[in-house]
């Protein structure tokens, strides 16, 4: 067994079970999670398990940097330039990624900050900047309605 897992140094008070059938889901602190392995390039993100109801799930599971091959500075600051108002081909040339890797972390990250407003869902803390993802929302939905989308029939 690694040294790491489920060493008791690992602080994991911020995080709640996932499942949508565990009587511990969005229970924080509620001392049923581990660390049951490493995975990733370094072995740099954990991956929970729920004594519970037995799931596993990753650190980055409903947030925004789930499935992101960018690393997590890069990520956080292309949301923080878009939430600044900058457009997607500069945050892209500004943080030094695809402007098409750009454009798929905003429309995640938009998705994600309004299923969590409106639904309020139950998500892992563990994600960066969640004030500047409600940003990107807010400004998407003011774009909108400022220029009508295109007809249809087109």
């Amino acid at each position: 067994m690694d040294d790491r897992e489920g060493s008791a140094s690992e602080d994991l008070s911020r995080f709640c079970c996932l499942n949508t059938v565990c009587p511990d889901r969005g229970r924080r602190g509620a001392g049923n999670l581990t660390v049951c392995m490493r995975y990733g390039k370094r072995e740099t993100f954990r991956l929970l398990y729920c004594r519970t109801c037995r799931a596993r799930f990753s650190e980055r599971k409903g947030t925004p940097l789930f499935n992101s091959r960018l690393p997590t500075d890069k990520a956080v600051s292309a949301l923080e330039h878009l939430a600044d108002g900058c457009g997607v081909r500069q945050t892209g040339r500004l943080v030094r990624v695809s402007r098409g890797a750009v454009g798929r972390l905003c429309r995640v990250a938009g998705g994600h900050a309004e299923a969590a407003h409106d639904e309020l869902v139950a998500v892992s803390p563990a994600d960066h900047g969640t004030a500047v993802r409600r940003e990107v929302v807010v400004r998407r939905q003011e774009a909108g309605q400022l220029r009508p989308g295109r007809p249809a029939g087109r």
